[in-house]
């Protein structure tokens, strides 16, 4: 299980090293390849093959017709890559997906669970703000009873 979040630099060639603590079990669960995509939230998503196979798969069944699924498939399925980590754990992040999310010297991997997501260091402090303001009032359904 990926958690937590970790300021990174991207490299002059738009490499990201792969934190040592997640690398391992990152690699091992995608049996050596990983998924990098974008989101509809101008962030880019990390996850293992094995881990993306079936929500590509769910992706792909929604209508084509539909504008907001077709949207959703060119995004994410469109914009998907298959990736290995070089020998030294560092990740290339295709320049069209740095872009995309708007990825400059300072980004941060956050882990999700069974993923990643890749935010700009603006993007998340926006996140960051925007889940502040939310968590303000009630909470949502599912969470009412949350002891922490």
């Amino acid at each position: 299980m990926f958690e937590g979040a970790t300021a990174l630099s991207l490299d002059a060639k738009g490499r990201l090293a792969i934190p040592a603590r997640h690398r391992d079990a990152l690699v091992a669960a995608g049996e050596g390849s990983l998924v990098l995509t974008a989101h509809p939230h101008r962030c880019l998503l990390l996850y293992p093959a094995p881990a993306w196979q079936p929500i590509r798969d769910q992706i792909l069944k929604a209508s084509s017709l539909d504008p907001r699924a077709a949207a959703i498939k060119r995004v994410m399925v469109g914009n998907a890559r298959t990736e290995e980590p070089d020998s030294a754990g560092r990740l290339l992040v295709a320049a069209e997906l740095r872009e995309y999310a708007q990825l400059e010297k300072t980004v941060y991997l956050v882990g999700m669970g069974s993923h990643f997501e890749i935010w700009s260091e603006a993007g998340w402090k926006q996140q960051n703000d925007l889940a502040a303001e939310a968590l303000s009032g009630e909470l949502p359904a599912g969470l009412m009873d949350l002891v922490l």
